[in-house]
């Protein structure tokens, strides 16, 4: 239990931004799916981009550690590449 309300306050933003941090995951995880299950190499294409945004605010929030975040980029982009 906070006792000042300064520590309060502070229960209260870390409690919205992670809900925030969570939905903003989730959401990455589910492009990240999609890419990955995509048999369409141009439709891929499309995507990457998208993700790799995704990917970059998370680590810069820190939600992700940046070097994470490029491995994952650097994965996605191999997959599309070996996509016939």
């Amino acid at each position: 239990m906070a006792n000042h309300k300064s520590a309060e306050k502070r229960n209260r933003q870390a409690e919205v931004r992670k809900e925030e941090n969570h939905y903003f995951a989730k959401t990455t995880r589910n492009a990240i799916k999609k890419l990955r299950t995509s048999s369409d190499k141009k439709e891929a294409a499309e995507l990457l981009p998208k993700v790799s945004a995704m990917l970059d605010k998370l680590a810069k929030k820190k939600v992700i550690h940046k070097n994470k975040a490029a491995n994952l980029k650097s994965g996605l982009a191999l997959h599309i590449k070996a996509i016939k």
